[in-house]
C-alpha cells in the first residue's frame, strides 16, 4: 500500500497491528521520510503496538560528505531519533549484520508487551547479495504466557477475604490493553460469567468484554459510563481486580480510583505500571496466564465465592437499574446542526455487529467512546494514550487490509482532516470499502469548548472554516456525501455502506455540543494537587 506521506504510512501499519494482532510494517526513506512518521511511531509505542519500520539511508561509503538527505550518524542520526520512540533502533552498517540484526529487530518487536522496532538500511546494504535462509521466529519465544506464580498464588487471599476472613460479595474487573494482547478476551468472558462478576474496560480495551452482556459495565475513566463510575468507585468495593491497565490519568478517571492494596489485584506484565501507584501484591504477568489461573484454581474459589454470587448479583442488578449513559436522549437528537451522539447512534445502527470502529482524536472520540456499543475485541480501535489528530484516516485503511471481510467505519474530525486527509486518497486508490465520517463542526471541537469561554482570541484561534469534505474526497476519487438533517443519516450511511470503494460521509455537526464527561469532570474537579 502505497501511501500518501510516510506519517500515514505508519499510522496504516499501526492500524494492521491493532486490527490483527500481528506485527504491521512501514517503509520510508531516512531523514524527512523518517522524520514525518516520529509522531505516528510514538503513538505506537504509547500504546503498545508492534510497528515495524524500515527506513533507507545513503550508502556508508558517503555519509558525512554532505551528499543529499543524509541523515547517517554522521548527521541527523535517523538512529538516535527513534531510539526514545522504540524498543530497538538500530542501523545495517554491514551486509553480513543484516540477517541477525533484523532477527533480533523482530523478536525485540513481537516481544509482550510488543512495542515499534527500526532498522535503518544504507544503500549499499540494500543492494548487497546475501546468502541466507530465514526460519520463522519460535512461537514460545513470542507467544508465552509468563506468570509469576508466587504472586498469582498469593493474589487467592483476596478471594477469601484475607486475614479478616470476610468474603468478597461486590468484586469488580477493570480490563485494559492488556487482555486483548495475549488473546484472554474469552477467558475474561468465562471467568466473569462464572462467578458473575460485573466488567468494566478502560477506553483503549473497549470491546475486549461485550458492551450488551448482562455483566458489562461499560467503559471507565474518560468518557465512560455512569455504570462503570458507580461499581469501581463504590466505598464499599470488596475487591477490584484490574487486568492489563497501565493506570494512567485517563483509565483511573483522573486518578479517582481508590486503590487498596487489601482489596486490589493488578496484572500487568511491566512492574512499573504496579509499583508507580504503590500497590502491594501485584501480579507479574500474562494477563491470560493469571485469567487460566483463575479458572484451573474454580475448586478452590468456590468456598469464597459461590456464597456471595446472590448479593453480588442484587448489587450489580442496582447498578444497571440505573441510567448508564449521560443524557441518551442526545441519540434521538433532531437538532440543526446535527448532534454528534445521534451520528454515533445511527452509525451504529447500520453498520453490521462484527464492524470495525476506528476513532480519531478530538471531542468525537468522547461521543464515540461514550455512546457507541462494542462486542468483539479489536472491533474499536482509537489511539488513546497519545491521541494524535488524523490518526484514524490513515489507520482505517490497515485496519481494512487486516480485516477485508469486515467492514470499517472511521470517525474523525474536520480538525483532523486538515492534519491527515490526504490518506483518502489512497484508500480511493486501492478501492478500499471504509466508511469515513466526518463529524464537521468548523472548530478545534473539544478545544474550542474550554477555549472559547477565555475570550475571543482564544475562540478564533480554535474555529475552522466550513471546508466542503465531500467534495475533497470526491476529488480524491472517493466517493462522497453531505448531511445537514439527522433524518438523511440513516440513507446516507446505507449507500455508503453499499457502494464501490470508500465513501466520507461529511456531517455537518454543532461545536457547542458538550462531550459526554461529566463524570471525569467532576473527578477532576474534586481533585486536589499537592506540592
Amino acid at each position: 500500500i502505497v501511501a500518501a506521506q510516510e506519517g500515514g504510512a505508519a499510522y496504516m501499519a499501526d492500524g494492521y497491528a491493532r486490527a490483527s494482532g500481528n506485527f504491521g510494517a512501514a517503509l520510508c526513506i531516512g531523514g524527512p521520510g523518517l522524520t514525518n512518521a516520529v509522531t505516528a511511531v510514538a503513538t505506537a509505542q504509547s500504546d503498545g503496538a508492534p510497528l515495524l519500520l524500515l527506513s533507507g539511508e545513503v550508502a556508508t561509503l558517503l555519509e558525512g560528505l554532505g551528499v543529499f538527505q543524509d541523515a547517517s550518524p554522521q548527521t541527523l542520526d535517523d538512529v538516535a531519533i527513534m531510539k526514545p520512540l522504540t524498543r530497538y533502533s538500530s542501523s545495517i552498517d554491514n551486509p553480513k549484520n543484516m540477517p541477525h540484526l533484523f532477527q533480533h529487530a523482530l523478536l525485540r518487536l513481537r516481544t509482550r508487551p510488543t512495542a515499534p522496532v527500526h532498522l535503518s538500511l544504507p544503500g549499499d546494504c540494500l543492494a548487497a547479495d546475501l546468502s541466507v535462509s530465514h526460519v520463522p521466529i519460535d512461537r514460545a519465544l513470542v507467544d508465552y504466557d509468563a506468570l509469576s506464580m508466587a504472586a498469582a498464588e498469593s493474589s487467592l487471599r483476596h478471594f477469601s477475604g484475607g486475614a479478616e476472613g470476610k468474603r468478597p460479595a461486590k468484586i469488580a474487573i477493570l480490563a485494559g490493553a492488556g487482555v486483548e494482547h495475549p488473546n484472554a478476551a474469552a477467558a475474561l468472558k468465562e471467568f466473569a460469567e462464572l462467578w458473575r462478576i460485573p466488567v468494566a474496560t478502560t477506553l483503549r480495551g473497549k470491546g475486549i468484554f461485550p458492551e450488551d452482556h448482562p455483566l458489562s459495565l461499560g467503559v471507565f475513566g474518560y468518557a465512560g459510563t455512569h455504570h462503570a463510575r458507580a461499581a469501581l468507585t463504590d466505598p464499599s468495593l470488596d475487591l477490584l481486580i484490574i487486568l492489563g491497565s497501565g493506570l494512567n490519568e485517563r483509565d483511573t478517571m483522573h486518578w479517582a480510583l481508590q486503590l487498596k492494596p487489601d482489596a486490589s489485584i493488578c496484572v500487568n506484565l511491566l512492574p512499573a505500571a504496579i509499583g508507580t501507584h504503590a500497590l502491594d501484591g501485584g501480579v507479574i504477568g500474562s494477563c491470560g496466564a493469571y485469567l487460566d489461573y483463575l479458572l484451573d484454581q474454580s475448586d478452590k474459589l468456590r468456598d469464597s465465592l459461590e456464597p456471595t454470587l446472590a448479593a453480588r448479583a442484587t448489587w450489580v442488578s442496582e447498578i444497571r437499574s440505573t441510567p448508564r449513559l449521560q443524557d441518551p436522549e442526545n441519540c434521538n437528537s433532531d437538532a440543526v446542526p446535527i448532534h454528534p451522539a445521534r451520528v454515533v447512534s445511527e452509525l451504529r445502527k447500520a453498520l453490521p455487529r462484527d464492524g470495525v470502529l476506528v476513532v480519531d482524536s478530538g471531542a468525537h472520540r468522547a461521543f464515540a467512546g461514550h455512546y457507541w456499543e462494542s462486542y468483539e475485541p479489536r472491533t474499536y480501535v482509537s489511539a488513546t494514550n497519545l491521541g494524535p489528530m488524523g490518526w484514524a484516516i490513515g489507520a482505517a485503511i490497515g485496519v481494512q487490509c487486516a480485516q477485508p471481510s469486515r467492514r470499517v467505519a472511521a470517525i474523525t474530525g474536520d480538525g483532523c482532516m486538515r492534519m491527515g486527509g490526504m490518506e483518502i486518497a489512497t484508500a480511493a486508490r486501492y478501492r478500499l470499502p471504509i466508511v469515513y465520517v466526518v463529524i464537521n463542526n468548523a472548530a478545534l471541537g473539544n478545544v474550542w469548548l474550554r477555549a472559547h469561554g477565555l475570550g475571543p482570541t482564544p475562540d478564533e484561534l480554535t474555529r475552522l472554516p466550513d471546508h466542503d469534505w465531500a467534495g475533497f474526497a470526491q476529488a480524491l476519487g472517493a466517493r462522497g456525501e453531505t448531511v445537514r438533517s439527522p433524518g438523511d443519516l440513516a440513507g446516507a450511511f446505507e449507500r455508503a455502506l453499499k457502494g464501490d470503494g470508500p465513501c466520507l460521509i461529511d456531517v455537518k455537526a454543532d461545536k457547542a455540543f458538550t462531550t459526554p464527561v461529566k463524570d471525569w469532570a467532576e473527578a477532576i474537579s474534586t481533585y486536589s494537587y499537592h506540592e
